[in-house]
Order: C-alpha cells, then structure tokens, then sequence
C-alpha cells in the first residue's frame, strides 16, 4: 500500500534525539513514503546518531536558524539531497533560562527567544522557497499561546508571535500554493522540556486535566498529526493550529 506522503520531500528542522518531535515526524514521514532531509545545531554528531535510528537514514544539513550565511547556503545544501521539497517542518525553540521569569527578563534573552522561536519559522520557510516552485505544507511546532501557562512566561510571548507569524506567513504564501499551519502539542518529555523550570508542575497537570490520555513520553500523536497536515488530505487548510494536546485547550480548570 502506497503511504500519504508517497514522492513527497521533507525537510526537518530541529531534530536532536529520539524523544523529540521532530524525531517522530520525521520517522511517521517516511513510514508514510516521504523523503527526509534533516537540520540540525550545535550538537551535528549527535543528531547523526538519532538519524540512523529512523527506518532509513536520513542525510543531515547543519542550520543556525539565526545565522544569515548558512540561512542562505540553505536551498544549495538540501538540493545536494533532494531534487526540490514539498515540505517543510519547523521544530525549532529556544529561550535563555531569563525569559522564564517574566518581571525579570531582560530583553535581549526575550530577543533571543522570540528570533529563535518564531522569526526563524518566517527565514526557514524563505530560505527554502527556491526548492518549492510547486508549492507544497509548512507545519511548525507551538504550545498554545492562548493561555498564560504556569512557569512559561515569555516563551509563551515567543509562541504567540509563532502563531502570529504562521497567519501571515499563510497569507503572503496562498498563491505559491503553500499551506502555513500549525501544531499546538501538549507537553512531551524531550531534552528541551527538561530545560524549563517547573515543567513538572506543567505535566502533572496536564495528565489530570486532559479528557485523553496522555503520554509525556509519547511523541507520536504529535508527529502523526504533523504528517498529517504535510498530506495533500489537507489541501485548502492553511493559517491554522491543530490541537494534539489530549483534550487540554478546551476544558476549564
């Protein structure tokens, strides 16, 4: 049987081990007939372990999502792996231990946050559009901005100017037949969830509240609904945000 993303080309940014999203879309993609490319920082040899775990290896491109240089190598790179993209996976976060203070944070760590976590998703997606003539998906990754979460603080700010950015991006994008949407998953125990304080508190809560159960350490729902969404069965959704979160968004206390 043929998989929904049969001759699809995907990139996937972000992937670091095997508990991460990104890892899960990523192995769903080409269990469903895609081929991946993956970005990866800092960390290049480990990310080559975790891509030799997937069903087949996938090829890994270095990317600073805040580095103008290879921002711009970008297109030539993936091209060295794939003919062009039909896809494309934004997993990217990151916010300095300071913005998890909100009346403390001073503004370059809430920069950095909001460049890294957002801005980039807009660069991504332009650095890639020369490999997408054709038009194609654009999923990114938030944690629903709609709510001020315990212990969040301006990493919520940051995802709310993610899911800003996707309505524009969905906007400006429409007719190059490119699809903008994300999303909005419940907590996973990945690396970068360990890095945010009281994340402890966030899941226990979470496990209470949710009308699903959910699974800290099951990222896959999250990496099915992403591959989802890269699936031609969704062809005219674009500035959306998908709940894969158990239920959580919309109960009440």
């Amino acid at each position: 049987m043929s998989g929904i993303l049969d001759g699809k080309r995907i990139l996937v940014s972000g992937l670091l081990t095997e508990h991460s999203i990104a890892f899960h879309a990523a192995k769903v993609a080409q269990e469903e007939g895609a081929d991946v490319v993956l970005t990866g920082f800092g960390r290049i040899s480990l990310v080559e372990r975790t891509a030799q775990r997937l069903p087949k290896p996938a090829p890994v491109v270095e990317l600073d999502v805040t580095s103008p240089e290879q921002l711009d190598g970008l297109a030539a790179a993936v091209g060295d792996h794939v003919t062009g993209l039909d896809g494309i996976v934004h997993s990217v976060a990151f916010g300095p231990r300071g913005v998890f203070d909100f009346l403390t944070a001073d503004w370059d760590d809430v920069a950095t946050a909001v460049r890294v976590s957002a801005f980039s998703y807009k660069d991504l997606v332009m650095a890639c559009l020369p490999l997408m003539p054709r038009g194609g998906s654009v999923v990114g990754l938030t944690f629903d901005a709609t709510r001020a979460w315990p212990h969040y603080d301006w990493m919520g700010v940051a995802k709310a100017a993610l899911e800003s950015t996707n309505r524009y991006l969905a906007r400006d994008l429409g007719d190059r037949d490119i699809r903008c949407n994300l999303v909005a998953a419940g907590p996973i125990l990945s690396l970068a969830a360990k890095s945010i304080p009281g994340f402890g508190d966030l899941a226990e809560a979470w496990e209470r509240q949710s009308p699903l159960p959910w699974d800290l350490k099951d990222p896959e729902p999250v990496g099915r609904s992403v591959v989802g969404l890269l699936s031609d069965f969704f062809p005219k959704t674009t500035g959306q945000i998908v709940h894969v979160d158990g239920g959580v968004h919309m109960v009440g206390a």
